[in-house]
């Protein structure tokens, strides 16, 4: 087996900067109000200006779109709405000539109930592909085969009226889960993983990588209690049986092995949504499962630094030797940051960047994080999210965090041609689009750049060491490397940092650039600087 802390050395998916693009959204080259590849490679000038070394897409294969892609019919052809396959080709030459490498999104939990697969499987209970799905006779009375419930709403069982069995969906009822357990279903997927790699995707991101194995037994979940986390209470139940099974590491394993076969490596990023970070660092194992684990507990915690600190320094401990952390505030499932944390404050949107991009992990942006982009009001009978429509107005669903990338002041936001309804309403495009910030100097997109500029410029935001600084209640300050510090003051009132000497290399203040603390770093309210160390250090606290 090689050796993982050697292989990840100076690899761009630990020590560049990750990019989520939601295709849907971020350029409409044809005029028809969705965005699509040949939009993506328009744009990919933007990526490469602002740093980027890859690339991650949501859901661009064939789809009847009840959850916009994550309901897949066909995992090896793409999505006319958004291209060809001879399209992803061109992407792949085209960022790779700016080196930025295309990763995908893999859904192996579930498939559409219009995929061929499924479509067979109920046509009767012999069908060719019936054991691919999870069926199960109705309980005594009639009632579902256990209390399992849904992601979006709901019980997890739906009845096929034509064979008699429920079919388990961990989400909607047009995604019926797959059968991991069955053979066949790993040789398949072993088949797609080959048909994307072969064409020069660089990796996945695995959808739900966390769930794909449910219990033999098909138990009841326990109940939820009052100690647990309110989005495990909103469920009613533990998720104990159909989620974070052990044999879920046996498939990661086998594709860890199969993309350690190309040259280069593919790599894995997983959905791992646990809740806590022992249960993440399973997921790297020995080095021998994911190369990535998206870490929830941190993105999910509230915009604290005693909270945020805590879930850091857990992660760190549970990380050595083999795993590497990766760190998101946003992603296309939740609120994005400068709404759910910031509240549009620009001073907390850029505590917010600073914080992403200097960590001890890998950072992935998602699209519009580089211009603070909020979320967008979308009115009920614009919405498309099926968790929004099944459960308004309890859930207000996730449309608000998927509108369109506002490019321009124009009409049209530059996303798509004057005129076009887009698939989703723009948010305020004239407060805040990338032309006008690209204009400004002291924008927020340029402050983005400057931090992932600075991050590629310094040998010690690329490695692992990193040691916690004694601060103030309400700041967060750490050491990465010998000669670089981090402070964070994410509170309403002043703070000061004592023990620092050097220079700030970029802080969320512009006029504070270059300044030079000699043995207190002064920090106001929602205020943030990456320091050079100079005469004197820090004091390091290692109690944690």
């Amino acid at each position: 087996m090689p050796d993982p802390v050697a292989e990840r050395r100076g690899a761009y998916w630990r020590e560049g900067v990750l990019y989520q693009v939601y295709p849907r959204s971020f350029a409409d080259q044809d005029g028809d109000g969705i965005g699509d590849l040949e939009g993506l490679i328009a744009h990919l000038d933007h990526l490469e200006w602002l740093g980027i070394d890859a690339v991650w897409l949501n859901p661009i294969t064939v789809s009847p779109d009840r959850d916009m892609g994550y309901d897949v019919a066909d995992y090896t052809a793409v999505q006319p709405c958004f291209g060809t396959l001879e399209t992803v080709d061109r992407l792949v030459a085209e960022a790779g000539r700016r080196g930025i490498r295309v990763l995908l999104d893999l859904v192996p939990n579930h498939t559409s109930d219009q995929h061929p697969w499924f479509e067979d499987a109920r046509s009767a209970r012999t069908a060719r592909h019936r054991d691919w799905y999870l069926w199960r006779d109705p309980s005594p009375g009639g009632g579902y085969p256990n209390n399992w419930v849904s992601h979006f709403g709901g019980p997890a069982w739906t009845l096929d009226e034509g064979t008699g069995q429920f079919y388990l969906h961990s989400f909607d009822p047009g995604q019926p889960d797959l059968n991991w357990r069955n053979r066949e279903v790993a040789a398949e997927f072993d088949r797609i993983l080959r048909f994307w790699f072969d064409r020069g995707v660089a990796g996945f991101r695995i959808d739900v990588a966390h769930g794909m194995v449910k219990d033999r037994l098909l138990r009841d979940n326990p109940p939820a209690s009052a100690e647990d986390p309110p989005r495990i209470r909103a469920h009613g139940q533990r998720m104990l049986y159909n989620f974070d099974q052990p044999e879920v590491h046996d498939v990661l394993r086998r594709w860890r092995r199969l993309a350690d076969t190309y040259n280069p490596r593919r790599v894995l990023i997983g959905e791992t949504d646990v809740a806590d970070v022992e249960r993440l660092r399973r997921y790297y194992s020995e080095g021998d499962e994911l190369h990535l684990a998206f870490n929830f507990p941190f993105m999910h915690s509230p915009f604290r630094a005693d909270a945020l600190q805590a879930i850091a320094e857990a992660t760190q401990e549970a990380m050595h030797p083999h795993g590497w952390p990766v760190w998101t505030i946003s992603n296309h499932d939740v609120s994005r940051f400068p709404t759910r944390w910031c509240g549009g404050d620009p001073r907390k949107v850029r505590c917010a960047l600073l914080l992403l991009l200097t960590m001890c992990g890998t950072p992935v942006l998602y699209y519009g994080d580089e211009i603070g982009m909020p979320d967008t009001e979308v009115p009920f009978e614009a919405m498309l999210d099926p968790i929004a429509r099944r459960n308004w107005p309890q859930r207000k669903g996730r449309d608000g965090a998927r509108t369109p990338m506002p490019w321009s002041a124009e009409p049209g936001a530059g996303f798509t041609r004057s005129g076009v309804k887009p698939w989703l309403p723009l948010g305020d495009w004239r407060a805040c689009n990338v032309a006008d910030q690209r204009a400004d100097r002291g924008s927020i997109l340029w402050f983005t750049r400057d931090l992932i500029a600075l991050r590629h410029r310094l040998e010690d935001l690329h490695g692992a060491e990193w040691d916690r600084l004694l601060a103030p209640p309400g700041c967060w300050g750490w050491r990465r490397g010998q000669k670089t510090l981090v402070a964070l003051n994410l509170s309403d009132s002043a703070a000061v940092i004592d023990g620092v000497a050097g220079t700030i290399l970029i802080g969320t203040c512009p006029d504070r650039a270059e300044m030079t603390p000699a043995g207190r770093l002064e920090l106001r309210p929602w205020e943030g600087a990456v320091v050079a160390l100079g005469r004197s250090e820090p004091q390091a606290d290692r109690r944690g």
